[in-house]
């Protein structure tokens, strides 16, 4: 350690205070590991942007099912009120189901 009077002290000028931080006693593989980690921080980085992608297509593909399987629906709706409107047969009698097994039928005597 030094104060602001004194000039910092070289690494042979050391005394026994001072912790041995960035000295010899420094592993050689730290470096490497240094490397190591840099290497799994962007690998992960690249695959966490690829599922990113991947995630936001599955959306976006969830998204244009959904709305073509509402569009077929609404033409399914559609198409069911049209047939039942243009088959009626005018020999047919109109019978509505009341609850259980009665049915009340309308129109059987205004038949010619």
């Amino acid at each position: 350690m030094f104060s602001a009077c004194e000039p910092p002290k070289k690494d042979h000028e050391r005394d026994e205070r001072t912790p041995m931080t960035n000295t010899a006693a420094v592993s050689p593989l730290r470096n490497l590991a240094w490397i190591a980690g840099a290497l799994a921080t962007s690998a992960a980085v690249v695959i966490g942007a690829v599922l990113a992608v991947v995630f936001a297509a599955t959306v976006v593909v969830v998204g244009f099912i959904g709305s073509a399987l509402f569009g077929l629906a609404a033409f399914a709706f559609r198409g069911r009120k049209m047939a039942s409107a243009r088959n009626a047969d005018p020999s047919l009698i109109e019978a509505r189901n009341v609850g259980g097994h009665s049915w009340v039928a309308y129109g059987w005597n205004e038949r010619p």
